[in-house]
C-alpha cells in the first residue's frame, strides 16, 4: 500500500498559488505544441498558423470539459445555479466534453480559414499529442486527490492521506495515465513510422484506446455522477461507449476504404 498526501499547490507566489494540476494541464498543451511545431516543420508547414489553432484547441477544450462536466455529471446543482458554470476554478472538467468541445473549434476553424490540408490529415497530427496531454492531465487529478477509485484490498492500493482516509484504494487516476501514455506511444509510433497508412487512422485509433481504456477502467472508479444509470455501467462507462464504438468503425472503415496516402 502507499500513502499519498501530496500538496495540491505546487507553489505560492503571494496571492497567487499555482496548482500541480494547473501546471500539468498547460505543461500538457505546451508540449503538445512543440509536438505539432516539430511535425508542421517535417512536412514544411507555416508553423505560425499553429499559434492560432492552440487557441481554438484550448478554448474548445475548456469549454467543452466545463459543459460537460456541468450537465452531465451534476445537471441538477448546474441548472439550478447557473453563474456557477463559470467558476471553474472550483473543479469539474469532463473529458467527454472535452473531446466534443476541440471537435466543434476544428469545425470552426476549418469553416474559417479554410487550411489547405484536410480534417483527417490534421487530425491525425493532433491526436498525437492529444494523448499526452490526457496523460498529464490524470497526472494532475492525482496529485489534487480527486477522481478517486473504490476501495481495494490489492498491496497496490494508495491511501488518499490528505482526504483524512485510512484505507487504500485503486489508483484509477494513475490506471487511466498510464493507458492514455500507452496510446500515446503507439500513436506516436504510428506516425512516425508507419509510412503508408489511410488518412484518419490515427484519429479513429485515438478514440477506440481512450475510451476503450475507460469503459474498462469506469468499474474501478467512484461514480462521479450525481445520479444513477440503474444499470450495471456508471455514466462514465455509458458516455464511452459511442466514442469507443465509433473510432472502431471508423478503424475498420479507413482500413477498408479510406484514402491510403504515403508519408516521408
Amino acid at each position: 500500500m502507499f500513502y499519498w498526501n501530496a500538496d495540491p499547490i505546487a507553489l505560492t507566489l503571494g496571492p497567487v498559488a499555482l496548482h500541480w494540476y494547473g501546471i500539468l494541464f498547460a505543461g500538457g498543451f505546451v508540449l503538445g505544441y512543440l509536438i505539432m511545431q516539430y511535425m508542421y516543420k517535417k512536412r514544411g508547414w507555416d508553423t505560425n498558423e499553429l499559434d492560432r489553432l492552440l487557441i481554438f484547441i484550448f478554448v474548445g477544450t475548456v469549454i467543452g470539459a466545463r459543459l460537460g462536466h456541468c450537465l452531465i455529471y451534476e445537471p441538477d446543482f448546474y441548472l439550478s445555479h447557473p453563474m456557477e458554470i463559470l467558476k471553474i476554478w472550483h473543479g469539474g472538467l469532463a473529458s467527454h466534453g472535452g473531446t466534443i468541445g476541440v471537435l466543434v473549434a476544428l469545425f470552426i476553424y476549418f469553416k474559417l480559414y479554410k487550411p489547405r490540408y484536410t480534417f483527417f490529415t490534421l487530425a491525425d497530427m493532433l491526436c498525437v499529442p492529444i494523448a499526452l496531454v490526457c496523460t498529464l492531465i490524470r497526472l494532475g487529478n492525482f496529485m489534487n486527490s480527486e477522481i478517486l477509485g473504490i476501495p481495494t484490498d490489492g498491496s497496490w492500493g494508495v491511501i488518499f492521506a490528505r482526504l483524512g482516509e485510512t484505507f487504500p484504494r485503486h489508483p484509477a487516476q494513475l490506471y487511466e495515465a498510464l493507458s492514455y501514455f500507452i496510446t500515446f506511444i503507439i500513436l506516436g509510433f504510428i506516425y512516425f513510422k508507419v509510412k503508408r497508412r489511410p488518412q484518419g487512422l490515427i484519429f479513429a485509433l485515438l478514440f477506440f484506446f481512450i475510451y476503450a481504456a475507460r469503459f474498462c477502467i469506469e468499474p474501478f472508479k467512484v461514480e462521479q455522477a450525481d445520479y444513477s444509470t440503474h444499470s450495471i455501467f456508471t455514466v462514465g462507462q455509458l458516455l464511452s461507449v459511442p466514442f469507443a464504438l465509433g473510432g472502431l468503425l471508423l478503424t475498420i472503415y479507413l482500413l477498408k476504404k479510406g484514402k491510403w496516402e504515403s508519408y516521408k
